[in-house]
């Protein structure tokens, strides 16, 4: 699908319903809230739906209080189009929200991480963007939509933080581009790095430097730790720390960056991160995860400990193949 059928569709629906992935992130939520509010300019009614309460630190991007948790929702008209961004799964919006799709008369993903030919065909799923943000700048533009101040400051935080502040080696030109007429639509770069960069406690600050402190080189390979302990000590939430990983990208010599998140004792989430043209997100694939070539994770059904012990071998012998090749 491109983006003149999504128009279409979404053109063609009243009332529609917002979702993005669980433990959404400022891409996924910067999209919802920047649709709902152009969509609503158009007279259609919108409802924004999450399986949990909206975390307070994004709570600045949503000055319409339009996000809603699920207990909280009431639909009471039928729903014409279900809309999930920033995910290609209905797996992924939650246990309760990927119900909503058996109400509605149409689904249509709004995304830009892999997945098969055929959903790509039937949705808005495009891997070259750096950010569903860039898509849905797009969609909007396409909907002939005049971008608002708090549109733009949306839109510019989702691509702010997807791309880790314009590092990404995916970025082009025509990012740029749209960052452009976002800070013309009055955004402030300066005031939006700040404002999602400096929602953090001097616990949180602590516990940053907890996890730097920790953190071992192997090879070409850097990686670290969060323990439900350490989280406890700190009084720190576990969603607020997976940006954590951002501070090891840029260490020199390093070719893999990985973190080790304590989900619970039988649980960890792992996140890949390279900048060295390292596919991180077949990576992930191998161990039941998935992502993007610079940028990617995994939740494993193990402790910590024992997913450490299973990854980092076979990171290092990944990084040794991948460099017995080089020149």
């Amino acid at each position: 699908m491109d983006l003149k059928q999504a128009t279409k569709l979404i053109n063609n629906a009243k009332n529609i319903i917002l979702t993005t992935h669980i433990v959404p992130d400022p891409d996924g939520i910067g999209s919802l809230i920047a649709l709902s509010s152009a969509l609503k300019k158009l007279k259609k009614n919108v409802e924004i739906v999450l399986e949990k309460e909206l975390a307070h630190k994004y709570s600045y991007l949503d000055t319409a209080n339009q996000v809603k948790c699920f207990s909280k929702l009431k639909i009471s008209k039928k729903i014409d189009l279900f809309i999930v961004l920033d995910a290609n799964n209905l797996e992924r919006t939650g246990d309760n929200v990927k119900l909503i799709n058996q109400h509605a008369k149409e689904l249509l993903f709004i995304d830009h991480h892999p997945s098969s030919l055929e959903v790509k065909a039937l949705h808005l799923i495009d891997t070259s963007y750096v950010a569903t943000g860039e898509i849905v700048a797009n969609l909007i533009k396409k909907l002939k939509i005049k971008l608002d101040k708090e549109i733009a400051l949306c839109l510019y935080t989702a691509i702010l933080i997807d791309t880790s502040s314009f590092n990404y080696p995916t970025m082009k030109s025509r990012t740029h581009q749209i960052i452009s007429e976002l800070i013309d639509a009055g955004v402030s770069p300066k005031d939006a790095f700040r404002k999602i960069n400096t929602q953090q406690n001097l616990n949180f600050i602590y516990l940053t430097g907890l996890v730097l402190r920790n953190c071992k080189i192997d090879g070409k390979l850097i990686y670290s730790s969060v323990t439900q302990s350490a989280l406890s000590k700190h009084d720190v939430d576990l969603d607020d720390t997976f940006g954590l990983i951002n501070h090891f990208i840029h260490v020199e010599g390093v070719d893999i960056a990985c973190m080790f998140f304590e989900i619970d004792e039988n649980k960890t989430k792992v996140s890949f991160r390279s900048f060295s043209g390292v596919d991180v997100g077949s990576i992930a694939e191998v161990f039941g995860g998935g992502g993007h070539t610079y940028s990617s994770a995994t939740v494993m059904n193990s402790s910590l400990k024992a997913a450490q012990q299973k990854i980092i071998p076979k990171l290092n012998i990944i990084l040794l193949k991948i460099n017995s090749r080089q020149p």
